[in-house]
């Protein structure tokens, strides 16, 4: 019901609400309707109350990744329609695992914080609370297995395509970084529950560094954030265009097999597609030129002997010849 009042409030603006119309719009008393006004002035919600006239919004929490805050004014069909929200848990993927089976398409679970946060190959994943968006999404896809992974370059496309509409000069390192000035701020783990012929679910995490504005030694020459570079931007507008962007995107996919949109953004925002790179598998490195992304997502390469390679997403590790990228 909290959802509810917040929706009407939200929708209503700067106008004035009266108690007696929330009451009747909802089917609940006026003393209902107080008490979760308190709740959600408790919660940030600066929310002015005048005799005779009723409540209105003043301020609102925008830093919050809460439903209230995410889902007012998403317009997608599947993604984002129930929002699980934290305030710390050890990681979000995780939790998308154990609920993934019963949990309905679309949902997401998203916290302030991860003390166990982790990345791909089981790099840990740094997740200050309040400082980034560490969401991760669950999803039914009705598709065989093998078609699974093009779903870690639609997440990549989308979150690129979001994030240069808000303004900031994104680029894509296949298959899963999201890169920034030439250092990593968001990565994506994809990880696959399904039997041989079919998909149970697929849990996709999304950590992106917003506002962290000091690194670990480790790190701090590949990482950076959005506002260590300049952009201040919400973290609810970050998300809100990310589940409307994959959503396009994974429903031609799975729907129509669609893949041109999605290739395309990660041509156009690649960060290595025309330059040298390292492959690193193991202990072995070796120097190649980076040439295309293929149209089944897997990136082409050549050698020095002049033969050209294709890599498929997963069996190898990327790096710049001067640094990251």
């Amino acid at each position: 019901m909290r959802k509810k009042i917040i929706q009407e409030i939200l929708d209503n603006k700067s106008k004035f609400i009266s108690g007696e119309e929330l009451s009747k719009k909802l089917g609940i008393s006026r003393t209902a309707v107080w008490k979760h006004i308190k709740s959600l002035r408790e919660e940030g919600y600066n929310i002015e109350s005048v005799n005779k006239k009723g409540y209105r919004l003043i301020e609102k929490p925008d830093d919050l990744l809460t439903y209230d805050n995410i889902y007012h004014n998403l317009h997608t069909k599947i993604l984002g329609k129930k929002i699980i929200h934290f305030d710390t848990i050890d990681s979000t993927n995780d939790y998308a695992k154990k609920i993934g089976n019963e949990e309905s398409e679309g949902a997401v679970i998203i916290s302030e914080e991860q003390t166990k946060g982790r990345g791909r190959l089981g790099r840990n994943w740094h997740s200050n609370s309040y400082e980034g968006i560490w969401m991760s999404i669950i999803l039914k896809p009705n598709i065989v297995p093998y078609k699974a992974p093009f779903i870690t370059l639609i997440a990549g496309a989308s979150i690129v395509e979001a994030l240069n509409k808000l303004g900031v000069n994104a680029k894509i390192k296949w298959p899963n970084d999201i890169i920034l000035n030439e250092k990593k701020i968001c990565g994506i783990l994809t990880e696959l529950s399904a039997e041989i012929e079919r998909i149970n679910h697929i849990v996709l995490g999304i950590g992106i560094n917003v506002k962290t504005m000091e690194f670990s030694q480790e790190i701090c020459d590949v990482a950076t954030s959005l506002y260590k570079e300049n952009y201040i931007v919400s973290r609810v507008d970050i998300v809100r265009n990310i589940l409307l962007e994959f959503e396009s995107l994974y429903l031609e996919y799975i729907n129509n097999n669609s893949k041109e949109k999605v290739l395309d953004i990660c041509r156009r925002h690649s960060a290595i597609i025309g330059k040298e790179i390292y492959t690193i598998r193991g202990e072995e490195k070796e120097l190649v030129r980076c040439l295309d992304i293929n149209e089944e997502g897997n990136l082409i390469i050549k050698r020095n002997d002049g033969s050209i390679k294709e890599i498929i997403s997963g069996e190898i590790s990327i790096r710049g010849i001067k640094g990251y990228v």
